[in-house]
């Protein structure tokens, strides 16, 4: 079975589950029980299939935060990665799981969609090679081939990286290799991929006996951005659910942070096919990376991304930051 193939096979658990969980917070922050009352219900449709980077939905959940505060949270796993925001912005879901880098391109497209949350705080992407291959540093990538899934942003940062090296994109070949990223590398189809996440394919690569290295983007002149955001319609960030539904992904996180093996177990029981080793050293690597405030906004951060965007012309304009990411009060 070929490292994708795999790493979907282990990620299979959770193609429709539903959470119940939440947290009500006082003013002074201590967290109360609601008095019994029909829970407000609310729809999240994940980015992919469960898997550790979505820990702090599935902590709050089987803590009770969510039914603390009185929250019935239905999340699902797509058919279609792609369709979660556009669903959300069509009044189709309630919440969405995205990334940065997609939020502000179609922002800037027109959609009504506005981050009010985070999950991951870091990139996840990566260039990969083999740790034993003779590409030791990014200037060593001239005259090879390196092979990507989808073009664009993966194009674009891994453009960045090789201009930051002193090289251009045309000093490498290009090959899509239609998501088999690991497969490609390790047959020796390409010298090096873009688009590999840190926390899963490196992990991958060393399970099966081939070590990767990794260069990050963010050490090579690409902006820092959010991995993972939670996503509302633009129109609808006024809900009263809204709040409530961070807050409480802010205690499961911290629960997370403070109790990590107690977590994993949670985690584990929700989802016993992803008991194995490859989730648990993603588990593992992707600790560290969990927004410690998942409601908190860094302006100056998606104000720069957003101009990379521009300058690697992904987007036209830069979309005023207040139309499509905000702090919810």
């Amino acid at each position: 079975m070929g490292i994708e193939a795999s790493r979907r096979s282990v990620l299979r658990a959770g193609w429709q589950v539903a959470l119940v969980a939440g947290v009500a917070l006082t003013a002074g922050g201590l967290a109360f029980p609601r008095p019994a009352a029909a829970a407000d219900k609310l729809t999240v449709l994940l980015d992919w299939f469960v898997n550790p980077d979505h820990a702090p939905l599935y902590v709050a959940r089987e803590m009770g935060y969510f039914r603390d505060a009185g929250l019935e949270v239905e999340m699902v796993a797509p058919a279609d990665p792609n369709d979660p925001p556009k669903l959300v912005a069509a009044g189709q879901a309630d919440l969405a799981v995205s990334y940065q880098p997609q939020l502000q391109m179609q922002a800037a497209e027109g959609l009504p969609l506005t981050r009010i949350g985070t999950l991951i705080a870091t990139p996840l992407n990566t260039v990969v090679v083999l740790a034993d291959g003779p590409v030791k540093s990014i200037a060593d990538l001239k005259g090879r081939k390196v092979g990507f899934s989808v073009g664009g942003l993966e194009e674009a940062l891994l453009g960045a990286m090789l201009e930051n090296a002193g090289l251009k994109l045309s000093d490498v070949t290009l090959v899509n290799v239609n998501f088999s990223l690991s497969p490609a590398l390790l047959s020796g189809q390409v010298d090096a991929v873009v688009g590999a996440y840190r926390n899963f394919e490196l992990n991958q690569m060393d399970i099966e006996g081939r070590a990767g290295r990794a260069f990050y983007p963010e050490e090579h002149g690409v902006p820092p951005y959010d991995e993972l955001v939670v996503v509302a319609n633009s129109a609808k960030v006024g809900d009263p659910r809204l709040p409530r539904f961070m807050d409480a992904v802010e205690r499961g996180t911290m629960y997370l942070i403070n109790h990590p093996e107690e977590a994993w177990k949670l985690f584990v029981k929700a989802n016993p096919d992803l008991d194995d080793e490859l989730n648990r050293r993603a588990w593992r690597d992707t600790l560290p990376r969990f927004a410690h405030s998942p409601g908190a906004l860094d302006t100056r951060r998606y104000e720069r991304f957003a101009r990379f965007l521009k300058e690697r012309e992904l987007i036209g304009e830069v979309p005023k930051l207040e139309q499509y990411a905000v702090e919810l009060r």
